[in-house]
């Protein structure tokens, strides 16, 4: 399991969307089962090779990695559907401009809403880390004599 910080900031959350987004590109394409190919393969020769445009080499995340992702993939759950629109798209490295088009609005209000955005996922994870911390202060023992 990630070590995670203490208290969450804007940065840290905004630097795991954007680790999110590089590792759900790294992750194997989507393929329909049950299909295969059936001709053979074309075997080319060096000079062809070079352009060869179709074969994009991935290396394959951590399954550490993946867990993060998912666990982050989690928190867009505490928003509403079009900050979530904005924080992946930011985390994609959109351009403001880019930004603020999709939504109908300038680059500064796209960013404000993605500052809020972040801020409503900052509050809700301090809030855990909170409960979780608080829950933990007291031994099973400790707990049984408190009522």
């Amino acid at each position: 399991m990630a070590k995670h910080p203490t208290v969450w900031s804007a940065d840290d959350v905004a630097a795991r969307f954007h680790e999110a987004v590089v590792t759900g590109r790294r992750l194997p394409p989507v393929r329909v089962q049950g299909y295969f190919n059936l001709w053979p393969p074309i075997v080319r020769q060096e000079w062809e090779r070079f352009a060869d445009n179709d074969r994009v080499i991935r290396f394959p995340p951590d399954p550490k990695d993946v867990d993060l992702m998912l666990e982050t993939m989690g928190w867009v759950q505490w928003l509403e559907v079009e900050s979530r629109h904005l924080v992946w798209m930011r985390a994609d490295n959109y351009e403001w401009n880019e930004i603020g088009r999709r939504f109908g609005c300038c680059r500064t209000t796209a960013w404000r809403r993605w500052r809020v955005a972040l801020d409503v996922v900052v509050q809700n994870l301090n809030q855990k880390a909170v409960a979780r911390g608080s829950a933990s202060a007291f031994s099973p023992e400790q707990k049984g004599n408190l009522g």
